[in-house]
């Protein structure tokens, strides 16, 4: 090993700490989902997000960190012999040539391949949100499986890849515009023109999609917002000033795009929603993700307000469509990762990240989008295609009433009615009558009828 493969334990300490934060955004993006549906999907919906983590997990292990970042074939998929179950992958810097140059400088190649796994396990679980309740849980697992294999991999290498065709042509991407949100965004939106309407299964009848669960919904922005300060700030591969523009140009677009939101629903409604508050954060946060680390903060402030005008207005536009895109994944994320990307020709600084906005720079921004937009949404269609003619994606009408108990036997809450019986948490008024045997002088019979009491009932939007 030469001198020059050192390690910066400063950088190393900021990026174990961005993985962290990656990884926690899962949860909160489960919770996050979870509380914008109803009742009878919410262990669905979480089990489809905790799946990802340890399936997606255990291919980029074997596998899918090779495809992204291994020895380039051909400008267009890592050798999965470079890396393959983290083989050469240790404490030492990346390296494709025995240790004489590093692929990622001053961090060890463990924590570079843990890190970039957090972005693979989210990027599917992303396209959760558009489908619910219309992917039988085996061929969700088959899908993305081979989604990691079939788009997320060729994306990564061709964007990040140390001689990826789209890098070396010029595209820039800081934190995953194009590879993670546009690819999930157009994905998903294919999964859902392909797997149909919520309605269609369900016999015509219109689905419900009140949230159940503001609180949830809230928390799980919290979790997700926390954790992008990694998933963004992280993506500098350094704890530098480059990492400290991210992390805070994504706070301003957050920010701004939250309270652009606010007031277009006050506007429109007639008074301000903390769902809407929710979505405008994260569709900040999607938009910026792409040109974090090379936008000066005042761009950052510009982005935030186009985030929550044109995402705000995508989502109107599926709307009017009649795509069921349930949690709109594509009008916030896969719009929102595509124009960010864009922006960067606009915006991009090179005081900032080394790149400098121009005609050329938007142009091939522009192509990239579209590449991957149109790419996307024609694999996530053959994918199901092809899984289709071995599984029943689809439930029944039968089982989409209750998918949580359909799919895996279990409910998010239990019922007085009948669960929760048998666990013992039925309130039962008979067992509060003459507590402790005495009555006390000076005191009347009361009798008072208590309703049974419905676990997450206060929660319940």
């Amino acid at each position: 090993m030469t001198e020059m493969l050192t390690i910066d334990t400063g950088h190393t300490a900021w990026i174990l700490i961005s993985m962290a934060l990656v990884q926690l955004m899962l949860p909160g993006l489960a919770f996050f989902y979870a509380g914008l549906l109803h009742r009878k999907s919410v262990v669905t919906m979480i089990m489809q997000n905790y799946a990802s983590m340890g399936v997606v997990t255990v291919l980029w292990f074997l596998v899918g960190f090779s495809l992204c970042f291994g020895k380039s074939a051909g400008h267009i998929i890592g050798s999965p012999a470079t890396f393959g179950a983290f083989k050469d992958v240790g404490a030492a810097p990346l390296s494709h040539d025995g240790g004489k140059s590093a692929v990622v400088d001053d961090i060890p190649g463990i924590v570079f391949a843990g890190y970039q796994g957090m972005f693979a396990v989210i990027t599917p679980a992303l396209m959760t949100g558009a489908f619910a309740d219309r992917l039988r849980f085996a061929p969700y697992l088959v899908f993305i499986c081979l989604w990691i294999l079939l788009v997320y991999c060729p994306f990564c290498h061709w964007v990040w890849g140390s001689d990826g065709w789209m890098g070396n042509w010029g595209v820039k991407d800081f934190a995953g515009g194009i590879v993670v949100h546009t690819t999930a965004g157009f994905s998903c939106l294919g999964a859902v023109h392909f797997l149909g309407s919520r309605a269609k299964i369900m016999g015509g009848n219109k689905p419900d999609n009140t949230p159940h669960n503001i609180p949830f919904v809230a928390l799980g922005t919290a979790l997700l917002w926390f954790g992008w300060f990694g998933f963004n700030g992280g993506s500098a591969l350094a704890s530098t000033g480059g990492a400290a523009y991210a992390a805070v140009n994504s706070e301003i677009a957050a920010s701004t795009a939250l309270t652009a939101w606010m007031l277009i629903d006050w506007y429109r409604m007639g008074r301000p929603s903390l769902v809407g508050v929710c979505v405008g954060a994260i569709a900040g946060l999607a938009t910026i993700t792409p040109c974090a680390g090379f936008v000066q903060p005042w761009a950052a402030f510009c982005i935030g307000l186009i985030a929550a005008v044109f995402c705000f207005g995508c989502c109107e536009l599926k709307n009017k469509l009649k795509w069921d895109d349930a949690l709109d994944v594509w009008g916030v994320h896969g719009m929102g990762g595509a124009i960010g990307s864009i922006l960067i020709g606009v915006f991009a600084d090179e005081a900032v990240g080394g790149v400098q906005a121009s005609g050329k720079l938007l142009g091939k921004q522009i192509a990239a989008v579209t590449i991957a937009a149109v790419y996307s949404y024609a694999a996530s269609m053959l994918l199901l295609l092809l899984i289709g003619t071995v599984f029943r994606l689809k439930p029944t009408l039968g089982e989409i009433v209750d998918v949580d108990k359909s799919f895996h036997g279990e409910s998010a809450y239990t019922d007085a009615e009948s669960d929760s019986k048998y666990a013992g948490t039925a309130f039962d008024p008979s067992k509060f009558q003459n507590m402790g045997g005495k009555k006390e002088s000076g005191t009347a019979d009361i009798d008072v009828e208590i309703p049974p009491v419905r676990a997450g009932a206060s929660a319940t939007a």
